[in-house]
């Protein structure tokens, strides 16, 4: 019992999937009655949610360990747990090499990390959570794991095939979290457009958008990680229609040249490609599409890179991220070996950045003078941070409003009135009654 009265900790690294993973083991330590404290230095035992995805990642991950151990060491802390991804693929070889550690455990380990700490794990309760992000939005977890077989990827090797919640548990999920507060549900997984296909024979991810804009409370659901090759027709019609549903797809491509999107096994050609993004802008006015590119794949010319800069050039995409080429043991693309240095593959990510910068500008500049609804997420210095429909949160750009004496309250809706802009960011007012 003594266990149950540890001050616990929990740092959580990587994406807004281990985010939730962090908050449900969270949920479940306070349904024991343990502890939360969100200084490590001030817990008796840490808990580290690892991400392993990218080699940056693994570094992140190694050095938070390395640093807990050494504050084991000095006394500072009784003991550290490690968790998550990094956990999931190399725990043999993080046994051996950092001993100071207590326990390992997979992804969504739950049980596990519960047991050890002498407490129970609530099956009924799993749905409940502790929320790290601002009390307004949330991520929603609606699968974990990932069926398409990308050459580059580590993802199955460290969280399994595609499974998705079960709808009813998803619903109740969203249901108690609009009850704290959420205004704002982002739908993520591996995969999203997969969502359902395991459990129920079909993709019904349109389905589950539509249920939960019914929520009450609810006023946006925007909709993150979904794969172009199999993008499903009856979202598109849902995203065009439903006006809670955010008119904001993130769709990462990856690369655009039939070369490299073979030797990357996405599944899909460049023109099947450039054909998805043609009938979603169509079909979804006002659309803000977000993608995401990878530079320095070992297959990529530099005649696929010059592809790639027109391609991006021509969509003109609302918002976009680059990552250079990391190599993963045990993925296909590993006997490709890595053959760009990080300097060449740095060159081709600043090449798209500054295109992509070109771009955004441009786009910024035409939202001048425009109205739009926002929700206050912050304050910095002189100005309230806000987003509109357009921008997920941590990834995308800020609207700052002047401050000028108003008083505005966080998780609120607004509508503003931009004023000016930079390559990513607008300012703005509060727009007149």
């Amino acid at each position: 019992m003594e266990n149950k009265k540890e001050k616990v900790g929990i740092i959580t690294l990587g994406c807004s999937k281990n985010t939730v993973d962090s908050e449900r083991l969270m949920g479940q330590l306070k349904l024991n009655n343990i502890e939360l404290v969100s200084d490590p230095n001030s817990a008796d035992c840490v808990i580290i949610n690892t991400c392993g995805f990218i080699d940056a990642a693994k570094e992140e991950s190694v050095n938070t360990i390395l640093e807990a151990a050494e504050l084991k060491k000095s006394g500072n802390i009784k003991r550290v747990i490690v968790a998550g991804c990094l956990s999931e693929r190399y725990s043999f070889d993080l046994k051996k090499e950092i001993p100071e550690v207590d326990a390992f455990f997979g992804t969504e380990d739950y049980e596990g990390i519960l047991k050890e700490l002498g407490a129970d794990l609530k099956r009924e309760l799993l749905g409940e959570r502790e929320l790290t992000s601002p009390k307004h939005y949330a991520y929603l977890k609606i699968s974990e794991g990932c069926d398409n077989p990308c050459s580059f990827c580590a993802i199955p090797l460290m969280r399994g095939k595609h499974k998705s919640k079960p709808f009813e548990d998803l619903i109740s999920e969203a249901t108690s979290l609009a009850r704290k507060g959420v205004k704002e549900l982002i739908i993520i997984g591996q995969d999203t457009t997969d969502y359902g296909i395991d459990i129920y024979g079909k993709r019904i991810l349109a389905k589950l958008l539509n249920e939960l804009s019914e929520i009450k409370g609810i006023e946006w659901i925007r909709l993150l990680y979904a794969y172009p090759s199999h993008f499903p027709n009856d979202v598109i019609e849902v995203i065009a229609k439903n006006s809670k549903i955010c008119k904001y797809i993130d769709m990462p491509l990856q690369h655009i040249t039939d070369r490299v999107l073979k030797s990357m096994r996405r599944g899909i050609s460049s023109k099947r490609t450039k054909s998805v993004i043609k009938e979603l802008k169509e079909k979804i006015p006002g659309l803000t599409l977000r993608t995401t590119f990878i530079v320095g794949y070992p297959a990529e010319t530099e005649a696929d890179f010059n592809e790639l800069c027109e391609f991006v050039k021509e969509v003109e995409f609302d918002r976009l991220g680059v990552f250079n080429y990391s190599i993963e043991e045990n993925t296909p693309s590993f006997i490709l070996a890595d053959p760009f240095d990080e300097e060449e593959k740095e060159r081709r990510k600043s090449v798209l950045m500054e295109i992509q910068k070109e771009i955004s500008h441009s786009k910024n500049q035409r939202m001048v003078g425009e109205e739009l609804k926002v929700i206050l997420d912050g304050e910095e210095g002189d100005y309230y941070i806000a987003r509109s429909e357009k921008d997920a949160p941590e990834v995308d750009g800020e609207i700052l409003i002047e401050k000028k004496g108003s008083v505005l309250q966080l998780g609120e809706f607004y509508r503003v009135k931009i004023l000016d802009c930079n390559e990513y960011d607008l300012f703005a007012k509060l727009a007149s009654n």
